[in-house]
């Protein structure tokens, strides 16, 4: 499909409250259902999807399944997307194995890695996508308990899952962490948000060279705008109606045109490529 036959803004106006559903959604996300086809590069692996539900992370659910590999969707309390996600992953006949609950907790992490080794056996990709984001006009309105839960969301799952998992994964392995156009451009009412994803990316580079000896690669893909439920969910309405548009290709990215990439990451044909940051972002360079 070309980038003309995407939806394109104005989108019809909706909103709905935190975390979203794909169902509600007016268009409907491509998440590559009816166009991935896989080829075999992921055979055997075994991956960790955290917000594997819906959005960016059920298109990597889909593309990884139909390239081969096993998935553990990692997801808050969206079972409905969930298992929507996962009837997908197991048409592609891999397995999947559901696990809801807060990654903000230490102990749901570590969890969620030993059901994944239970299950699998070792781990090869760990994918860490799951984001919380908030709008808000002034530093006023950003709560105390907000700030931390998009710090504990966005950083600290990410480090409780990522030093779990590493010592299940062997030689090979591939660690890929989902940052965004706002660290290189921060959004100011997405203030929390954008200091999180700039974190990420510092992470993803120094942990590329902290497991190097390990033969674990570890990336980060930077998204711009991509229409998944996490925007109506936290965006005013003009915002959403509008959203993407502020880019050289002038709409919102689908989740489909992400995957492709968490793919090449995952696979052996990027195995000299560990530290890099990889822009998804609509024509929107990041420096």
């Amino acid at each position: 499909m070309s980038s003309t036959q995407r939806p394109q803004p104005p989108f019809a106006e909706q909103q709905q409250s935190w975390p979203g559903s794909t169902a509600a959604m007016q268009p409907q996300p491509d998440h590559g259902e009816e166009s991935y086809q896989g080829s075999g590069r992921l055979a055997g692996r075994k991956a960790i999807i955290t917000g594997g539900d819906s959005g960016i992370g059920r298109a990597v659910a889909i593309a990884f399944a139909r390239e081969g590999a096993d998935v553990l969707i990692s997801y808050l309390d969206e079972h409905e997307d969930a298992q929507d996600t996962a009837r997908l992953v197991e048409a592609a006949g891999q397995k999947a194995v559901l696990v809801p609950g807060d990654i903000t907790e230490a102990s749901h992490c570590n969890a969620l890695v030993d059901k994944a080794v239970e299950a699998f056996g070792e781990i090869n990709i760990v994918v860490n996508n799951a984001a919380y984001q908030m709008t808000r006009e002034s530093l006023d309105e950003i709560s105390d308990d907000e700030f931390d839960r998009t710090m504990k969301t966005n950083l600290y799952a990410m480090f409780y899952i990522t030093k779990a998992a590493t010592k299940h994964m062997p030689a090979g392995g591939s660690i890929i962490n989902t940052a965004s156009i706002n660290a290189d451009q921060p959004k100011p009412k997405l203030l929390a948000y954008s200091a999180t994803k700039a974190a990420i990316i510092n992470f993803s580079g120094g942990l590329a060279a902290l497991l190097a000896e390990k033969g674990i690669r570890a990336n980060a893909v930077a998204p711009g705008p991509i229409w998944t439920p996490l925007i109506p969910s936290t965006m005013p309405v003009e915002q959403v109606k509008n959203f993407g548009s502020e880019v050289p290709l002038q709409r919102a990215g689908q989740p489909a045109e992400l995957a492709p990439t968490y793919v090449m990451l995952a696979s052996d044909e990027a195995s000299y490529i560990s530290g890099a940051t990889i822009a998804v972002t609509g024509g929107v360079a990041i420096i």
